[in-house]
C-alpha cells in the first residue's frame, strides 16, 4: 500500500505492534485495524486516513484553535515588514528624484518576496503538504549519499 502522508513510499508493517512505517518518508503510522484507519503518530498534526477498498480518504479535521493564529501570524510576517519599508519609502522620498523605482521601494519588494517565501515555508510545514514532504525527504537524501 502507499502512504497516504507523502504518497511516494510503501508502507511496511512494523513487528509486534499494530503500527506500520513509510519507507520513503520515515514517518510512523498506527493502525486502526477493526476502523480501517491509519494515524501519523510522530507528527504534532493529528492526521488520519480511512481505507476505503481503493485507496486512502483522508479525515483530518482542521485544528480550529490553531489554525486562525497561524494564518495571522503568518499575515503580519508579510505585511508588517514590507509595510514599514515602503511606509519609510514614501515619507521620506529620495533627495534626487529618477524616473522608475527608487531604492525604498525595490527594497520593499525584495522584503514582501523574502518574507513571502518565509511564510509559504511556514505553511507548507505546519500543513505537512505531501509535495513538500515529498521534496523535503527527497533533497535529504540526496544530501546523505
Amino acid at each position: 500500500m502507499r502512504c497516504p502522508l507523502c504518497r511516494q513510499g510503501q508502507l511496511e508493517a512494523l513487528v509486534l505492534m499494530d503500527a506500520f512505517a513509510c519507507d520513503f518518508c520515515r514517518h510512523i503510522l498506527a493502525a486502526d485495524l477493526a476502523k480501517q484507519q491509519v494515524q501519523v503518530v510522530d507528527s504534532s498534526q493529528t492526521m488520519t486516513w480511512v481505507w476505503t477498498g481503493r485507496g486512502w480518504r483522508s479525515l483530518q479535521r482542521p485544528d480550529t484553535r490553531l489554525t486562525p493564529l497561524v494564518w495571522i501570524t503568518a499575515g503580519l510576517l508579510l505585511a508588517l515588514p514590507g509595510g514599514v519599508i515602503a511606509l519609510s519609502s514614501y515619507v521620506l522620498p529620495p533627495l534626487n528624484p529618477s524616473p522608475g523605482l527608487t531604492f525604498g521601494q525595490i527594497w520593499a519588494c525584495l522584503t514582501f518576496a523574502c518574507h513571502a517565501m518565509i511564510v509559504l515555508w511556514l505553511l507548507a510545514e505546519h500543513y505537512q503538504v505531501p509535495l513538500y514532504v515529498a521534496l523535503k525527504v527527497r533533497l535529504l537524501r540526496q544530501r546523505l549519499s
